[in-house]
């Protein structure tokens, strides 16, 4: 028997507004203070009235246009009715038989092998409060309730747990390149859905649904999880139930909530407080779709001679993917506009970038606008390697110093001559050199800790902070030029 799983996904995604969709408290999902953020309106009081977010359709409107969906002209929203405490009108405002958008298709990658998934329909939606179980009492945050949700529910395409994770990485992608969401998984800011059958050929076996997955892990192993629960079933001549489950995550298995329902049980009905949404053409100009991922890692890889994976590393990066084209068209249109562009000099640059300046972005946890470093900076230090007057050593060391000596923070900024000439260059190595002989920092150390017993006393009797505190004191003592990761290494073995 040949069992063939077909996967479609509904996502919940949270929209980076400033108030809630139909209300004007805050959309702040940092809030830690429970109940801050809420009104009569998001609360359920009787009397109140919503009111449409003009943001959230704006947004909703942008994602359309990037899937190339249908955006429909005339739209509604309807009461979804079931009661759960963390809903506090007993419905939920939505929209289900005539959404915002209908249609569309994502390309994202297996292997650098395109595939596709289909979208089959993306529409509003308010979120509900947020639920805090304990052993012996519920509490509710009501700060979550009527924040703007954008579901988007895709076709079951999709056919196994790995396929699954890249569709989703992909469309995260395109979120942040959009800016409508922060999409933080940790904060709840997209929740995922699976919808799993198990059927022979092109038929689509029973379909069960896994709710509420909040991570890629989740997502996956509980794919792979239930494709394989359900073919179990069906070799055992078995039937599947239609039902929902939920993700056991230190089980690593699923387990049944409840019987599926179906549309009929929601009770659907018009949204009698709001009129229905017309698309005009103020609207849509304002949803504005600039250049988005998919096009952006093809232009890469055609304009500037990148692989497929050389590509798809800096369009994943977001702002470094800026970054990278600047420095390029610096280096290629103003330092080097006497000779022609080669490949050659783009490699150089992207190598610089992704070997060391990233891993420096991480290993210091800095940006570029942090130690004041910008592509015609960058450009200019990568066009003295290719010219031969700079080794790799010294721009590596160069690109280090950036971010372990703050003195370099004034010389990007007002002595771009510096990387010009490279008397220059050596000369702001010099005098940013480094400390790093360990017997000379061992006698300054040693003196440090003659003089400031007290802090060593405190910290070896728990007192964390007073081990920073003698840090801060060798490096005011070398003037900064003590290599600090040196200087923790040491001081740690002597403070034993």
């Amino acid at each position: 028997m040949n069992l063939i799983p077909k996967i479609g996904l509904e996502i919940h995604l949270e929209l980076s507004t400033n108030t809630k969709m139909f209300c004007g408290c805050l959309n702040d999902s940092s809030e830690s203070h429970p109940n801050i953020n809420i009104c009569e309106i998001c609360t359920g009081q009787p009397g109140t009235l919503p009111v449409l977010n003009k943001e959230s359709v704006v947004d909703a409107l942008k994602i359309i246009k990037a899937v190339g969906g249908e955006i429909q002209n005339k739209s509604v929203f309807a009461r979804k009715n079931y009661f759960y405490p963390d809903l506090p009108k007993g419905y939920q405002i939505s929209q289900y038989e005539l959404p915002i958008g209908v249609g569309g298709e994502i390309e994202y990658f297996i292997s650098d092998k395109p595939k596709k998934v289909r979208i089959r329909r993306i529409h509003l939606e308010e979120d509900t409060a947020k639920l805090s179980h304990s052993v012996d009492c519920s509490l509710i945050d009501f700060n979550r309730a009527g924040v703007p949700l954008m579901e988007i529910v895709t076709e079951p395409d999709i056919g196994n747990s790995e396929e699954a994770k890249s569709f989703m990485e992909e469309l995260i992608l395109l979120i942040k390149y959009l800016k409508i969401s922060e999409v933080n998984l940790e904060k709840g800011e997209i929740r995922m859905e699976a919808n799993i059958s198990v059927g022979e050929a092109e038929k689509l076996g029973t379909k069960v649904e896994i709710k509420n997955l909040n991570s890629m892990r989740a997502l996956a192993n509980s794919i792979s999880f239930e494709i394989e629960r359900q073919k179990k079933i069906i070799l055992a001549d078995e039937k599947v139930i239609q039902e929902t489950r939920g993700w056991n995550e230190e089980k690593q298995n699923t387990f049944s909530q409840r019987i599926k329902e179906e549309a009929e049980d929601y009770r659907y009905f018009p949204e009698p407080d709001l009129p229905p949404l017309i698309i005009n053409d103020e609207l849509l100009s304002e949803a504005i779709v600039s250049e988005l991922p998919s096009d952006k890692r093809k232009r890469f890889q055609s304009e500037f001679n990148l692989t497929f994976k050389d590509a798809d590393l800096l369009i994943k990066q977001g702002r470094i993917a800026d970054f990278f084209e600047e420095a390029v068209s610096e280096l290629l249109t103003q330092i080097h506009a006497d000779y022609t562009q080669t490949n050659a000099d783009t490699k150089v640059l992207f190598n610089y970038l992704t070997n060391d300046l990233i891993g420096l972005f991480v290993k210091y946890q800095k940006t570029e606008e942090d130690i004041g470093l910008t592509p015609h900076h960058f450009a200019h230090l990568i066009s003295k390697v290719i010219s031969g007057e700079y080794n790799s050593k010294m721009a590596k060391e160069m690109l280090k110093t950036c971010f372990s000596a703050p003195k370099m923070i004034n010389h990007f900024r007002h002595l771009q001559k510096t990387f010009e000439t490279a008397e220059g260059i050596e000369a702001l190595m010099k005098q940013n050199v480094k400390i790093i002989d360990k017997n000379a920092l061992k006698q300054i150390i040693n003196e440090v800790i003659k003089e400031n017993k007290k802090a060593v006393d405190d910290y070896k009797s728990g007192k964390e902070s007073s081990f920073e505190f003698l840090i801060g004191k060798i490096m005011q003592v070398t003037k900064g030029q003590a290599d600090i990761d040196v200087v923790r290494e040491i001081l740690k073995n002597i403070l034993k």
